[in-house]
């Protein structure tokens, strides 16, 4: 409607300056005047001038529209101005109603910022974000007062805190974790996400400590390890001191003195034999026990290298290949792709992968189907996984939620700490290891490096 009367308004004014023309140059040509021909050349350039004017009007409001746009002023008012006709004023009214939108939509984008803000603030978990040039644009009251850095700016003042977790921090890729200890009461958790924001790239990094979880994880450790230690002990110490109890009533009743020396009952001195024998092998027991924990507690720090998946599964093969047999259990195995590595202390893991092949062969032994797969795959910035599949009888659930504490085991023989003793090698490995089962259908036990 406003283009229809503008169009109008233009064509109408262009026809009278073209009458007006026609006019004073027919009346000097054929009635041969110069007065009235001159006053309608006048007219006519005042016309020409107005539709100007009136051209020009049109294009310096919409100029001032669009830059109240660009530069995001929306306080600009359009004013209706009749003398232009009715077409100006829907003009006026339509920018009007566009600033007004513009208005209201920038309104609720700041309170939603706000509202965003408030809840950054507010959040228990530290926040900060920086720029590709390290400067800082959003940091929150958790993450200040986590790291009690005074004038925090730049990304660079982190190595206040420590050169070393800054160093770490900026080698973080997108989606990357990082867990880093600042000091006893300070252990850091954080993760890395990349994002773009006003043709800019900038990195926002979550922090949290951990340090109070840990601290009640490892109690909790503890407690459950004095557990498992009391029984142990307690299963040894408590026959002894028994049979040391009886040995002594059977010396008691079953001896007699005699001038060189004492004489023993054949019956009292087997008594006194098999109780010895049991001391003895308690006594091993305990030992045996003892030296388990020591084993455990003292894993040594992994030597990495990229080593190959493939040689690691194919020494598996070679290292288990007579036990297999004996037990008639095949292997498959996966790699995808066929050379992908792994940074790993290779005895380590292949000391893992042995465990758990042979804990899936024995899971097996009533099995009609007696194969293992053995697979790995790259799963690109989530790391690589190492899978190890048995369809045996499964873990049921209580046991699957100990079957990593130390000294534990559903079997009959064993130590207990074959598992407990993998899972901590993963751990210094910066990976984890975790299982999955149905009963009755399929166990999984994963290795993921990162």
């Amino acid at each position: 409607m406003v283009y229809k009367r503008f169009s109008f308004g233009v064509g109408f004014r262009t026809l009278l300056i073209v009458l007006n023309l026609y006019l004073g140059l027919w009346l000097y040509y054929n009635q041969e005047l110069w007065l009235a021909p001159g006053i309608l050349a006048f007219i006519a350039l005042i016309q020409i001038g107005e539709l100007i004017y009136y051209v020009n009007s049109i294009n310096h409001k919409l100029a001032r529209f669009l830059d109240s746009i660009r530069f995001t002023d929306f306080s600009s008012s359009f004013t209706s101005d009749s003398q232009m006709g009715g077409s100006f004023r829907e003009v006026n009214i339509a920018f009007n109603e566009v600033m007004n939108v513009f208005k209201q939509t920038r309104a609720e984008k700041e309170e939603q910022m706000l509202f965003l803000q408030v809840i950054i603030q507010h959040i228990n978990s530290g926040i900060i974000s920086f720029s590709s040039e390290g400067k800082i644009g959003v940091i929150n009251n958790a993450a200040k007062h986590l790291l009690q850095i005074p004038q925090f700016r730049d990304i660079s003042d982190l190595g206040k805190l420590s050169p070393a977790l800054l160093e770490q921090v900026m080698e973080m890729k997108p989606g990357q974790r990082l867990s880093y200890r600042v000091n006893p009461s300070l252990h850091l958790i954080i993760q890395s996400t990349s994002l773009k924001m006003g043709g800019q790239s900038w990195t926002l990094l979550s922090l949290q400590n951990i340090n109070a979880e840990l601290q009640s994880n490892e109690l909790e450790a503890w407690q459950n390890l004095t557990k498992v230690l009391r029984h142990e002990i307690m299963n040894s110490i408590t026959p002894i001191s028994s049979l040391v109890d009886s040995l002594s009533t059977i010396l008691e009743e079953d001896s007699y003195v005699q001038k060189e020396g004492f004489l023993i009952k054949r019956d009292g001195y087997q008594d006194i034999q098999e109780g010895l024998e049991t001391i003895a092998n308690r006594s091993k027991g305990l030992v045996n026990f003892v030296n388990a924990y020591r084993d455990y507690t003292n894993i040594p720090v992994p030597k990495k290298e990229f080593t190959s998946v493939k040689s690691l599964f194919e020494n598996v093969l070679i290292l288990m290949k007579e036990d297999l047999k004996f037990s008639e259990v095949k292997i498959e195995t996966n790699i995808l792709p066929n050379d992908l590595e792994i940074h790993c202390d290779p005895d380590q893991i292949t000391m893992i992968l042995i465990n758990l092949v042979k804990n899936a062969s024995e899971s097996l032994q009533n099995q009609a189907d007696r194969i293992i797969w053995l697979s790995a795959i790259s799963q690109g910035d989530m790391g690589t996984v190492l899978r190890v599949e048995d369809h045996g009888p499964g873990i049921i659930p209580e046991a699957l939620e100990r079957i990593f504490v130390p000294f534990y085991t559903t079997k009959k023989t064993g130590s207990g700490i074959g598992l407990a003793i993998s899972r901590q090698i993963m751990n210094l490995h910066k990976g984890s290891l975790q299982v999955s089962s149905i009963p009755g259908e399929k166990t999984v036990f994963s290795l993921n490096f990162r």
